[in-house]
């Protein structure tokens, strides 16, 4: 099996579309678009920041009921808190690693 090696750039403009979400996504479409790496995170970090306002919405609706609902906005929101830090230290391991939960949609994007 051949290991595909990752320049720095790409590891960093990755690891700029996870932290970034929407604008590192979109720093990606114009900088990086022909780098399959870099747009593969991008992506994920779209649909982490997706992820993010409807966890919001959710807060919002659920924020109503006042024990129950502070409990699952919380919980959501340290949920989301864990898959950013997985994208983070996949984006610089230099592979293409499906963050759980969101990689399955991020590949449904189609740039």
């Amino acid at each position: 099996m051949k290991k595909t090696v990752i320049d720095s750039d790409s590891k960093l403009f990755a690891l700029l579309g996870i932290v970034l979400n929407i604008v590192g996504f979109i720093l990606a479409m114009f900088l990086k678009k022909d780098n399959k790496y870099v747009m593969f995170y991008a992506k994920q970090g779209l649909i982490l920041f997706i992820t993010a306002v409807i966890i919001n919405i959710i807060g919002w609706i659920f924020g109503v009921i006042p024990i129950f609902g502070r409990i699952i906005y919380g919980t959501l929101w340290i949920l989301i808190l864990i898959l950013w830090l997985i994208g983070l230290i996949y984006s610089l391991s230099g592979e293409e690693r499906d963050i759980p939960l969101i990689g399955v949609f991020a590949k449904k994007i189609i740039v």
